[in-house]
Formats: structure tokens, C-alpha cells, sequence
């Protein structure tokens, strides 16, 4: 089996190609050698190497430059996803695709289902949610939405408030914000076990969308303090203690786009379909901190 799989160097590429090579042949790829910005140089790369199914985890993710760089998070996020499916339609191969809670405007109370209605209220959550309907025009197509993606490697809250614990005496975090942390490794786990489903279900039918996140839920101002205490109890030495960590309110945050108070994601349905369990987002933030202080 061939796989393409593009964002190799994102915290869920990664994952994935470490994962997927007992699978079978991954093609990874990085803007360097397949330029997601060109629709061309795209359909001519998977003429050539022809896939037998395509995996794309590589997006424009930075959420406030998005509002300014909208062609390019157009180009990454909607155009590239369309003709990639474009592709998988024409060789009729699955396309794995992830997306994003911030297809949703975060103003539920309860987790979002699959079926909720979308209002992305940021360019990077309108250009996500357009790459996902451009992808729903390909019939052997899996979108995953997932949210708070965390991981040893990349740029994540995690090792962001593990930096600052090091490096700073007091912390302002946000506690009206609501997730699910998540992690790549999970994430690339759910992958591996639904391109295993295809092969081996004979009639494989249960193409469309699906939601993954941990059990529990927390808050940005829950998920810091329980960073710090965990790194304490593993030996770290910070310049703060939970105290030191302040809860402040969205509007007492200064950022261009506004983040979803709600960003939780029900994974009911996914679990049932793949008959899958996840951890609790503690513990494998216990596992990832453990990796990084060793």
C-alpha cells in the first residue's frame, strides 16, 4: 500500500508517518517537496506516485494571521484539500482529512456533535470549513475534526506553559475557554485503525465526518495549573507555583481573532463506528511531560 501523507513536520504528520509505516510505503511530505500552494504542482505529484490513499494533516493554522494573509490560508486550507480530493475521486481511493472545532462559533454549552451546525467565526475557521465541503464532494472521504492538538514536538499549549514556568514569576490564563486537549499520538492511533477498517471491512460505508478528542474537558487556566503541578511532581524546579498562575476572562486577553468559548468535541460517534476507547486528556499529558522532562 502507498500513502501520501503531506504535513509531515505538524505535530499530527509527524505522528502519523511514525505510525503508518508498518502500514504499508508513506510517501511525507513537507511545503518543500509538494507545495499545497499550487494546485498544479499537486495534481502532477499524485499523478506521478499515484497513492492508494491520501492523508492530508498539513493546514494554515496560525488563527490571527489568517485575517491577514487570507489568500494563503485559502490556497492551504480550501484549495489544496479540493484538489486533493479532486485526485482521490479520479483514482477512487479514501481521503483522510483533518479539520477543526473552529468550524463552530463556541457558543453551545454542551460538546459539539457531528451534526451541529457550522458558523466559523475566523478566517482560519471559514477557510477549514470550505476545504471540508470541497472534500465532501469526494465520496470515500474521512474528515476528522479535533481540537487543543498537543504533542512532545511542535508548538503547543503545553510545552508553551512548560517554557513559561521555567522562564517567568507570575502567568494570566484564561479560564472561560473550554476544551479537550488532545494529543497527535491518539490521533494518529484513530488513523491507523479506520485505514485498517478499509481494508479489511469488505463494503467498507462509513465515509463521512467524525469528531476526536480525549475524555474530560477542562479549561486553558485548569490545563496550566495541572501542567505545572504535574512538572513539579516530576522533579521540575519552576520559578512559579500554582498560585503564581492568575485566571483572567476572554476580554482581558488581547488577541486579533477571538477564540470559541466552547471547543469541546462529543467523539461518540467515531468510537462506536471504529469500536474505539480514548485515555483521559490527563493522562496522556502525564505521558507527553514525561517525554519532554526526561
Amino acid at each position: 500500500m502507498k500513502i501520501l501523507l503531506t504535513g509531515k513536520d505538524g505535530q499530527v504528520g509527524f505522528a502519523l508517518h511514525k505510525k503508518l509505516v508498518s502500514v504499508g510505503e508513506v510517501i511525507a511530505t513537507d511545503r518543500n517537496e509538494l507545495n499545497l500552494e499550487n494546485s498544479d504542482a499537486i495534481r502532477a505529484f499524485i499523478e506521478k506516485i499515484k497513492p492508494d490513499i491520501i492523508i492530508n494533516a498539513a493546514a494554515y493554522t496560525d488563527v490571527d494571521k489568517a485575517e491577514t494573509e487570507i489568500e494563503l490560508a485559502r490556497k492551504v486550507n480550501t484549495e489544496a484539500p479540493k484538489v486533493l480530493a479532486e485526485k482521490a475521486s479520479q483514482l477512487n481511493i479514501p481521503m483522510i482529512h483533518f479539520s477543526t472545532d473552529y468550524v463552530f462559533d463556541g457558543l453551545k454549552n454542551e460538546p459539539y456533535v457531528e451534526t451541529d451546525q457550522t458558523n466559523p467565526q475566523s478566517v482560519y475557521g471559514k477557510t477549514k470549513w470550505e476545504g471540508e465541503e470541497a472534500v465532501r464532494n469526494h465520496k470515500k472521504h474521512i474528515i476528522l475534526r479535533t481540537g487543543w492538538v498537543f504533542s512532545s514536538r511542535g508548538q503547543n499549549f503545553l510545552k508553551t506553559i512548560l517554557k513559561f514556568i521555567q522562564e517567568k514569576t507570575t502567568l494570566n490564563i484564561v479560564s472561560d475557554q473550554k476544551g479537550i486537549p488532545t494529543s497527535a499520538n491518539v490521533l494518529a492511533d484513530v488513523t491507523y485503525k479506520i485505514i485498517e477498517t478499509i481494508l479489511n471491512k469488505a463494503g467498507f460505508e462509513d465515509f463521512g465526518t467524525y469528531h476526536v478528542a480525549l475524555e474530560g474537558e477542562t479549561n486553558w487556566y485548569e490545563y496550566a495549573c495541572f501542567v505545572n503541578d504535574e512538572a513539579i511532581r516530576l522533579g521540575l524546579n519552576p520559578k512559579l507555583i500554582s498560585g503564581d498562575i492568575k485566571s483572567i476572562l476572554s476580554q482581558e486577553y488581547s488577541a486579533l481573532v477571538k477564540r470559541p468559548i466552547n471547543s469541546c468535541l462529543d467523539s461518540t460517534k467515531i468510537k462506536k463506528t471504529f469500536m474505539l476507547e480514548f485515555p483521559h486528556w490527563k493522562i496522556e499529558v502525564k505521558r507527553i511531560l514525561k517525554i519532554l522532562l526526561n
